[in-house]
């Protein structure tokens, strides 16, 4: 049985989540999480000035915001993995230390480049498509290493109860970038390469899914919810390779906005 139908079957047994009490408007909410979160080149920049993080006015945590006039602190951060939730990174503190014990609501976004799902493809991409000056191939994750990426994201989780024990904790997956089976032109992925970035994306996901049922938190199966836009569906929402506009293999506006509207149905239902 393909990963893929295991993932679905999981999630379905999931349901919907418990939603705590609704943040009141102007109560604080914090976006954690790796450029699925942040939103590189989706509209404009939320950072005056613009900073490596790259993120965007429009990614979904701006747009939940808006609709219901809560305090964003935003501080996704693109190529960010656990490690950068929990600890700083260069000039950057660490992404828990946003929460605090009045933040009634916190996202988090990230594992992908636990396991360099994003560069991977962008190697493979680059050089399928006869790119030049193309990184070198990523390296498989190793069993410890997605070992390590569930007890980071138990942490994490622990964590932020800990410093707002009455906060609400939502993991949202990762969009799906990649179709359920093949390959096509838009991804200058061979059919190869797209199933074993498939696979490293569907344990991603099913591991999020799994930390947020232990620890009790929500989760937004992004994976799900985006599936038939992937990038090679007639309508995509996700980017392939090279992309005309935005970061090659990432979520677009039409995703962001979706996760926005799950989001906004699952806590203010």
């Amino acid at each position: 049985m393909k990963l893929t139908v295991i993932l679905a079957a999981a999630l379905l047994a999931l349901g919907p989540f418990a939603a705590k009490a609704q943040p009141p408007a102007g109560s604080t909410y914090v976006a954690m999480g790796s450029s699925f979160a942040a939103g590189p080149g989706v509209t404009t920049s939320a950072d005056d000035p613009p900073n490596r993080c790259t993120r965007s006015n429009d990614n979904y945590a701006h747009q939940l915001a808006r609709r219901h006039g809560l305090k964003l602190v935003d501080v996704s951060c693109s190529g960010a993995a656990t490690e950068h939730i929990l600890g700083p990174w260069n000039e950057l503190k660490a992404q828990l230390d946003a929460v605090d014990a009045d933040t009634k609501l916190v996202t988090i976004t990230i594992g992908g480049n636990d396991v360099r799902y994003t560069s991977g493809l962008g190697a493979e991409a680059c050089q399928t498509s006869g790119g030049s000056s193309c990184p070198p191939p990523a390296a498989l994750p190793t069993g410890g290493e997605w070992t390590g990426l569930e007890q980071r994201l138990t942490r994490i989780a622990e964590e932020v109860r800990r410093r707002s024990p009455s906060t609400q904790l939502v993991f949202v997956d990762y969009t799906t970038v990649l179709p359920p089976e093949g390959t096509c032109a838009a991804l200058s992925l061979t059919a190869d390469q797209a199933e074993s970035s498939r696979r490293i994306n569907d344990r991603v996901v099913a591991i999020t899914a799994k930390v947020a049922k232990a620890t009790g938190s929500g989760l937004i199966a992004a994976s799900a919810l985006t599936a038939a836009h992937n990038a090679c569906s007639p309508a995509p929402w996700a980017n392939g390779y090279p992309p005309a506009k935005g970061a090659a293999f990432h979520p677009r506006l039409e995703a962001h906005t979706a996760i926005a509207e799950a989001l906004d149905k699952a806590i203010w239902r």
